[in-house]
This record gives structure tokens, sequence and C-alpha cells, in this order.
């Protein structure tokens, strides 16, 4: 018999979605979303933990994201899209989950580690963004997600949420909790339009899902390529090369990609002519997407209204969820 795919994904809103954020995940849950039951949660509690100073762009950023789940072909008849926040079920599990994890383990999380230095925080890391893989273990477990899809970055954290399950199951002698597996993108990560490794808001190094034509194509231009290919009879590299890496990623004519690339790589093949046809490709994906997002702009309450009932039905789901652990924890007092 088959198991029964349950799914656990979302992402922080703390600005728009970009390629980077398509070829990571979102491309993962337009397929999953036809084969299992999909929660996609719009995680502003843990956006809250290194933004805790903005709230009002954690906010802000909640309709954004969700024009962008829409737009791309989240159908909320299929899958249920969520607000982390309107869970209060999620906040409780954590306050449980916190007994079974120490904090020399959470120290010693490999993308917790490189997240502080990344955001410069030494000695002044909030404690809340200490336990955000708590957070998250909560966010998984709650809906009893088998399959978690997440970048070969978040790895740590699906072990972790799995310590927790196997160390809950354990203490309280009752198999409550499940197991997740993590769901790694056949294309590995997009990098930035600058070469650097990865795709970044920060970096001011990415296209948006909600950029205008003119955008991308400014963008397009300005991307890094080869530096070594100065002159359009010199041979060019293609690996590690921004522009062939995102064809690679977009361009269904796989035949006509790879003549491109052995030709670039022999020499005789400007720069300019292979940005020529990763523009054509990305305006050509972007554009549905773009249209339907303007179409969705215009009707916010409507938006709203699908995130509200979402996150009604997976308040449903959670509860049944706490209740079955506050049992198993001897907390059912009624």
């Amino acid at each position: 018999m088959t198991e029964k795919k349950i799914v656990l994904t979302g992402d922080r809103p703390t600005g728009p979605l970009h390629l980077g954020h398509y070829i990571g995940s979102l491309k993962n849950r337009l397929e999953l979303q036809e084969t299992a039951t999909q929660f996609v949660m719009i995680a502003d509690v843990q956006a809250l933990t290194d933004n805790y100073e903005q709230p009002e762009k954690v906010r802000s950023h909640v309709l954004d994201v969700a024009l962008d789940y829409l737009s791309i072909g989240i159908d909320p008849l299929k899958s249920t899209i969520f607000i982390q926040s309107l869970i209060p079920e999620l906040a409780e599990l954590t306050i449980y989950y916190l007994n079974l994890v120490t904090w020399n383990r959470l120290k010693h999380n490999p993308t917790v580690k490189q997240e502080i230095v990344q955001k410069g925080y030494g000695e002044s890391v909030p404690a809340g963004f200490m336990v955000y893989p708590v957070s998250q273990a909560a966010d998984i477990t709650a809906f009893k997600a088998n399959l978690v899809p997440v970048g070969e970055d978040q790895l740590p954290m699906i072990e972790q949420t799995n310590e927790i399950v196997r160390s809950f199951n354990r203490i309280y002698k009752k198999e409550v909790l499940v197991e997740a597996k993590a769901l790694i993108p056949k294309v590995g990560r997009l990098c930035g339009t600058d070469g650097k490794a990865k795709m970044s808001k920060s970096l001011n190094n990415c296209i948006y899902l909600s950029d205008s034509p003119d955008a991308v194509a400014k963008k397009v231009k300005g991307m890094y390529t080869d530096p070594g290919h100065l002159r359009v009879e010199d041979p060019g590299k293609v690996e590690g090369n921004p522009v062939f890496d995102y064809l690679t990623a977009f361009d269904s004519d796989g035949e006509g990609l790879e003549a491109m690339k052995a030709h670039y790589a022999r020499g005789g093949l400007g720069d300019s002519i292979v940005k020529k046809r990763l523009l054509d490709v990305l305006q050509a994906f972007l554009d549905p997407v773009r249209k339907k997002r303007e179409e969705l702009a215009k009707d916010p309450k409507a938006v709203m209204k699908i995130l509200l009932e979402g996150s009604e039905k997976a308040a449903l789901r959670a509860a049944q969820t706490l209740k079955e652990v506050r049992e198993a924890m001897h907390l059912n007092y009624s």
C-alpha cells in the first residue's frame, strides 16, 4: 500500500518571491498538490525572529507572498494556504518540544550556525531566532507531514524535527508524531544574477516573479557571465555561468540549449545572444504569472479570504494533533 503523502511547505513573508523560490520549492508544490494533501504556510512568526523590529514589513508581505502563490498556480482548492500566526496550536507545541532539545544541540545546528554568522549576530542572537528550528518542528508535526520540500541547506532542520519526533514518542510511550522526509529539488539552488551562490533579497541579486518586463530585461542584461569570455571568438565556460544555469532551469528546448552550450564552449558565440535567449525564455514564463497576479491584486480582500479560510482548515488539523500530544503528556484535564 502506497503511503499517503502529507506535505508541509512555506515561505517567510519578508518580500516577494523570486525565481530561486520557484526552482527551490514552488515547482515541487505545483506537482505535489495534484498527488498529496498539501499545507502551504506563510511563516510570519518565523519571519519575526529576525524582523521583530519591523512587524509592519512582515505584515505587508503576507499578501505579496499569497499573490505569488496564487499567480504561480498554487490552487486553494487543492492546497491549504494558511498564516502561521493564526494557528495558536503551533506555539503551544513549540513550548512542549523545547523541553526535548538541549541548548547545546540548537547551537550546533549547522543551518542556525550559518545564519547567525550571515546576520552578524555574534553573541546577541535573539532567543526566538535560536529556537526557530523547534518552531519549525511544530509546524511540520502539527500536520503530521511526512514530506517537506526544502533546499539542501535546510536538511539539518528536518533532522532536528525527526529527533524531536523520536524523543517525544519514546518519552511519552506513544506513536503520536510522524517523522518527515526531505524532498530536495531536482535542479539545485539557483544562484544570484551576480554569480553569487544564493539568490537573496538582501544581496539585491534576484529576479522576482512580480518583476515588470523592463525590470527583468535590465537584470538579465546586467547578469554575470564568464569573466574570461572577453571576445566573441573566445571559448567560454558554461559551468558556473549563471546565464546557462538559468537556461538549464527554465528552457524547455533541451536540444537547442545543448547546441548553444557547445557553441559557447568552443567560441564564436557572444554573451548578448545567450542573454537574449534567456530573456525570451524568462519573459515567456513570467508573462502569464504577471497577468494573473495583476488581476488577483485588484481584490486583496478576496485573497485574504482565501488565507483566512485556509487558516481555519489548518487550525482544525493542528488542534487534533495538539489534543493527541496533550493526552500523551497527561495534560488532558477535561
